[in-house]
């Protein structure tokens, strides 16, 4: 599926969806995947002792294996069914997320100016920061219009490992050019 679908939804998910919820062991920290039948709902860290459904849906084992792929060098571009929660000018910034490739940086202002809202570099910083989708919604690529890292709902810590899992040379907190 392609990663850019969406459902067009109220702002929070439906009160009778149930949501199932598995746990990754990634080289960073837990990842906690949640969705419903139909798609992915979020992708987060969390600490502590980690419990997955009995039963989970295709979609979350679909999930769940992607992102392992992701973490062995395997898979550069996420395919999966997502269900994306915010409002319109998040979801506009989010999309525009899913277009910085593997490997590359962006800079907020970018993000910016690519939803027609030059001087929003701050909202999209928000927007950024309120991603559900960590790693599937690359939140991680996107960088100060310096080089600069700036802020990851992660831990700065996850970002530069993200950033260089996937080739970039960072010095300090600065993204300096491709291993």
């Amino acid at each position: 599926m392609n990663p850019a679908r969406q459902r067009t939804k109220p702002k929070k998910i439906d009160q009778e969806a149930h949501l199932f919820k598995t746990y990754y062991k990634s080289p960073i920290g837990a990842i906690e995947i949640s969705g419903t039948k139909e798609g992915i709902v979020s992708v987060n860290f969390v600490e502590g002792r980690v419990r997955s459904d009995a039963t989970i849906p295709r979609v979350i084992t679909a999930c769940r294996k992607q992102i392992d792929e992701y973490f062995r060098g395997k898979r550069k571009k996420f395919s999966l069914n997502l269900l994306l929660y915010g409002t319109d000018f998040q979801k506009s910034v989010w999309q525009q997320l899913l277009k910085v490739p593997h490997g590359k940086t962006a800079s907020y202002g970018a993000i910016a100016k690519s939803i027609r809202s030059p001087n929003a570099f701050r909202a999209v910083g928000n927007a950024n920061n309120k991603n559900p989708l960590a790693i599937v919604v690359p939140c991680h690529r996107i960088i100060g219009s310096n080089g600069n890292l700036i802020g990851y709902g992660g831990g700065l810590w996850r970002k530069l490992w993200l950033l260089e899992h996937e080739g970039l040379l960072v010095n300090g907190n600065k993204v300096i050019s491709k291993h």
